[in-house]
């Protein structure tokens, strides 16, 4: 699986995420036939090599030629956008990431969306910079994009609104619940496009993943700072384990709850989407018996589970951590056997198929409707889920060859 990681130790524009893209090997004249699409006469893109810091990067200007328009709507943005000949899928993802800017644009200014304007020689460098990234980052192949905490700057900035704390507020609201932090510059180094980009095209926030380098590319920012100004962009292979996924492990130790509540305990944090549940017997202070009630689930249920933990169980205190673990892929798949179909829960890791269970309810139903054991009904399925594993590993080896 081939996936990139955005190193945002200098923030992140738009400009600065297509330089990134251009100097990890997107073709810039690639880009340009792409950007003829959304018929705009007057814009133009410049690409050029520069260094900041010492270290060589591609920095992208967007240059409006005879432009008198000093803003667009998010309507007039949408219509440039729906008259473009551009792919229904780059369309669709660039209205998705305008009506996110948009959004909270007008949350935070109290103004209806439609009377949200987008700056910069018209509004027109956002078009370009978010649908040039959005057709990257599909020409580039990346599967999964991963983005390191981000350094926001500091100090305020000067807009439409007047003076503005950095982060500017509608930039620090699109990235609410991801990892943001300031190296004490006094300068605004993640702009709105940026902070809709990475976290529209971002699919987890943190450290940077095992992976393979494979390109490295730096767009460069326009200022000149203390620090190289600059976003890195390492695109590779996913090494190590390829399934894994983060989740959030909940824990209470609990000793005066009725044990009868267990079951409710246990049947409604599965409805809030809990992916394991389980208990564990543990010995306390002055050896008392207790019961170590554990959850595992998404990072955004969090709160609820927690909440569930408080309201609805005798704890007085939760505690939890952020984990990675790894599933291997599951299918449910039938195969006839003598005595009937049996469903068998089919598990496969690196495309091989490492475990093949047969459903006990489809075991125990034939064996009532055969009138033979249900020893051996799992013999027969076990005997047929042979032959399928047998099957399908020739019929892999024969497609590689």
């Amino acid at each position: 699986m081939k996936i990139a990681y955005f190193d945002c130790f200098s923030g992140a524009s738009g400009d600065m995420i297509l330089g990134a893209m251009i100097d990890a090997g997107l073709s810039p004249h690639g880009l340009r036939q792409e950007l003829k699409k959304l018929r705009l006469k007057n814009v133009s893109v410049r690409v050029k090599k520069v260094l900041k810091g010492g270290i060589s990067a591609t920095q992208v200007v967007v240059e409006g030629k005879d432009e008198k328009r000093h803003s667009r709507s998010l309507k007039e943005i949408f219509q440039i956008i729906d008259r473009s000949w551009l792919e229904p899928e780059v369309k669709e993802k660039s209205r998705e990431i305008f009506q996110r800017i948009a959004s909270v644009e007008a949350k935070i200014h109290r103004r209806p969306m439609e009377e949200v304007h987008f700056h910069e020689i018209g509004g027109l460098d956002s078009v370009v910079d978010i649908v040039g990234a959005v057709w990257g980052f599909d020409q580039l192949g990346i599967d999964t994009l991963y983005v390191s905490r981000v350094n926001v700057g500091g100090g305020v900035v000067k807009c439409e609104h007047g003076i503005l704390p950095v982060p500017a507020p509608a930039t620090l609201s699109l990235m609410k619940g991801k990892p943001v932090y300031s190296s004490g510059v006094e300068v605004e180094l993640l702009t709105p496009t940026g902070a809709a980009l990475l976290t529209s095209l971002g699919s987890e926030f943190g450290r940077m993943p095992g992976m393979k380098a494979e390109r490295i590319g730096y767009g460069a920012g326009r200022a000149d700072l203390p620090h190289p100004n600059l976003l890195r962009l390492i695109i590779g292979k996913q090494e190590g384990i390829a399934e894994r996924e983060k989740v959030m492990v909940v824990e209470t130790n609990i000793d005066d709850m009725n044990p009868q509540s267990y079951d409710y305990v246990m049947e409604k944090l599965f409805s809030m989407d809990a992916q394991e549940v389980f208990l564990t017997p543990i010995l306390m202070k002055k050896n008392r018996p207790a019961t170590l009630l554990t959850v595992i689930c998404p990072s955004e249920t969090l709160g609820s589970v927690i909440d569930f933990f408080l309201e609805e169980t005798t704890t007085l205190g939760v505690r939890w951590r952020e984990e990675e673990r790894s599933c291997a892929g599951r299918e449910i798949i039938s195969i006839r056997t003598r005595y009937g179909e049996i469903r068998f829960k089919m598990a496969t890791w690196g495309g091989k198929v490492v475990n093949l269970s047969p459903e006990y309810e489809d075991c125990k139903s034939l064996a009532l409707k055969n009138r033979v054991s249900l020893k051996r009904i799992f013999e027969e399925a076990n005997r047929a889920g042979m032959i399928f594993r047998e099957s399908r590993y020739k019929n892999l080896s024969r497609n590689r060859k």
